[in-house]
């Protein structure tokens, strides 16, 4: 004991004395630094209790719990836990088995912890506190019929609080791992109080765990019919509907709301479910319902803000973005490029640009600097878009290398949107000689290198990525592509390709390859087939362009020209689609 101060150990001794002496109890709860116990009144203090046994405070047993409370302060819970227990066993009083359980809990020993709780909730039988602990360790070690008598005893003492346990008795009871069992010990627990609602909540939460949503949606139906404007059972059900079928939920949450208009959390939950169902027009009609009654409710103004967006509806979309701007946010980002979007759909390019340039470094920072620029080119200031995206990498000191390059890549895709695809060559060639193995630019490198020929580039970058990264998909894609579009090694190139398809096997431009790649091979009908699979997936005018022509061969030609036409209307400027039109049918 030499490493304790004579203090401590005085301290020490006066509590064990004042536990064995004084009806004062210990700390309640596990202490998760089981040390020095600490007098403390509680009722749930087992020192209350008339049939304590009456022990006297021999040398043997005050070395015990010294022993005991030592190892503990020196972080030897095993010893504390092992020689608690031993005393525990010994003396069969309730407060040195509440200890034992606490010390065995923290060192990790599920078996003695168990037993000492055995010794604890015999001992003090009134104890909730004892049978609580004594249940949940069962329930740990999967002993779930000798913990259905210890939870069903803890329901009958507490029957002034009977309502709460039995709404929160799943939450106890989660800790056992078969869900059928669960449901099957709840609905024997809840027999004799099936005159309540609550008990018919306990079924249907362990129903709905059990995967058994015809019980659960029995359970909550009967709960209801006990109390019928509970609007936490309606909220259930209809998760528990939702499952199976949108329209059940959505219509119990729709009757409910008509019959309780001023059960809000049912009636936001309507709302929701209404936009979850894509019936945006029906949503917005019930969150302006609720804004009508708290007009300040930030989830609200940015539902009805947002819906009104998706409607086109843009005024009321404005103005509700921007009162929930002026009523302050946690990050105002995503309000700022709303914002810009109603502006720049509304033909006010120049509002846009001012809410797109506050955005700051985050998920929408990218998208907003991108818009900003592509506004500037529609008003024909390019140097000028180019010149914005630059001093958003310059006025941002915090944006990552990755963003940077995201900046980067963005002023390219202007250049090449401009047929400037020299310049957009160079300028990525810059950025990759700084960083030599950064995957996105070895790839927008080398889509460029094979716009302006330069097959020598494309292949050497293409393969130095598939080196640094083999899962990279439409590396190997592209390269093989390219290849097949040349008519050269094709069977190199349908090896890349396939190489592509297996990491991707439903990507539309890796489908649209191989469609391609079996043409040049001369196998029509094949190449048809995944060209369109891939349009499909994804009406690209440079796949409509490659159906059409396939089409067109096969002597298809009023499929080919629908083909060709559709994708026109759609991409009026795509050079690839025009191109081949004005091969075929001039």
């Amino acid at each position: 004991m030499n490493s304790l101060s004579t203090n401590k150990t005085l301290r020490l001794l006066g509590c064990l004395l004042g536990m064995l002496g004084s009806s004062a109890a210990w700390t309640q709860g596990v202490n998760p630094h089981p040390s020095i116990m600490v007098p403390h009144h509680d009722a749930e203090a087992p020192a209350s209790s008339p049939n304590l046994p009456k022990l006297g405070l021999t040398p043997q047993l005050l070395y015990q719990m010294l022993l005991a409370e030592i190892a503990g302060a020196r972080a030897n819970q095993p010893l504390a836990a092992r020689t608690y227990l031993d005393l525990a066993r010994s003396t069969r009083d309730p407060r040195i088995a509440k200890r034992a359980t606490e010390f065995a809990l923290y060192a990790r020993q599920p078996e003695q912890a168990l037993d000492a709780a055995r010794i604890w909730a015999e001992t003090d039988s009134e104890s909730a506190q004892a049978r609580q602990m004594l249940a949940g360790l069962l329930l740990n070690a999967q002993r779930a019929d000798e913990a259905a008598i210890h939870l069903a005893k803890l329901l009958d003492l507490d029957q002034a609080n009977l309502a709460e346990a039995l709404k929160h008795l799943n939450r106890l009871l989660g800790r056992f791992s078969d869900k059928a069992v669960i449901l099957k010990l709840t609905e024997q627990l809840t027999v004799p109080y099936v005159g309540m609602a609550e008990a018919h909540w306990a079924r249907a939460q362990a129903a709905a765990s059990a995967n058994e949503d015809a019980r659960a949606l029995e359970a909550i139906d009967r709960a209801l019919a006990l109390q019928p404007e509970w609007e936490q059972a309606v909220l259930f059900k209809a998760q528990v509907q939702q499952r199976s079928s949108t329209a059940l939920a959505v219509e119990t949450l729709r009757r409910f709301s008509a019959e309780h208009p001023k059960a809000r959390e049912v009636r936001s939950a309507y709302a929701r479910a209404l936009l979850s169902d894509k019936n945006y027009e029906a949503s917005r009609r019930e969150f302006a319902k609720l804004m009508e009654e708290k007009p300040d409710d930030p989830e609200v103004l940015y539902a009805v803000g947002l819906l009104s967006l998706q409607l086109n509806d843009l005024a009321p979309a404005e103005k509700h973005l921007k009162r929930l701007l002026d009523l302050g946010t946690s990050d105002p980002n995503p309000l700022r490029y709303y914002l810009g979007q109603i502006a720049e759909n509304a033909k006010r390019p120049e509002d846009a640009m001012q809410w797109y340039v506050l955005v700051t470094p985050g998920e929408q920072f990218m998208p907003a600097r991108s818009r900003m620029a592509t506004l500037l080119v529609q008003q024909g200031r390019l140097d000028d878009a180019r010149r914005s995206l630059r001093q958003a990498a310059a006025s941002n000191p915090s944006l990552s290398e990755n963003e940077r390059i995201a900046l980067l890549i963005a002023e390219a895709q202007l250049l090449r949107d401009a047929a400037r695809f020299a310049d957009a060559f160079e300028l990525l060639s810059q950025g990759l000689a700084e960083h030599p193995e950064q995957p996105d630019l070895l790839y927008e490198v080398a889509l460029l290198a094979e716009k302006l020929g330069k097959n020598e580039v494309l292949e050497n970058n293409l393969r130095r990525l598939i080196k640094l990264k083999p899962d990279y998909a439409h590396a190997y894609n592209a390269l093989g592509y390219s290849l097949a579009d040349r008519g050269e090694r094709l069977d190199e190139a349908q090896r890349l390709i396939e190489k592509a398809l297996e990491l991707a096997p439903e990507d539309p431009f890796i489908l649209d390859s191989k469609g391609w790649l079996l043409y040049r091979r001369g196998d029509r009908n094949g190449s048809y087939t995944f060209l369109n699979r891939a349009l499909s997936l994804r009406p690209d005018p440079e796949i409509a362009a490659h159906l059409g022509e396939v089409l067109w061969v096969m002597g298809r030609r009023e499929e080919a020209l629908k083909t060709w036409n559709d994708a026109a209307k759609a991409n009026p400027s795509n050079e690839v689609l025009a191109a081949t039109i004005k091969k075929f049918a001039p």
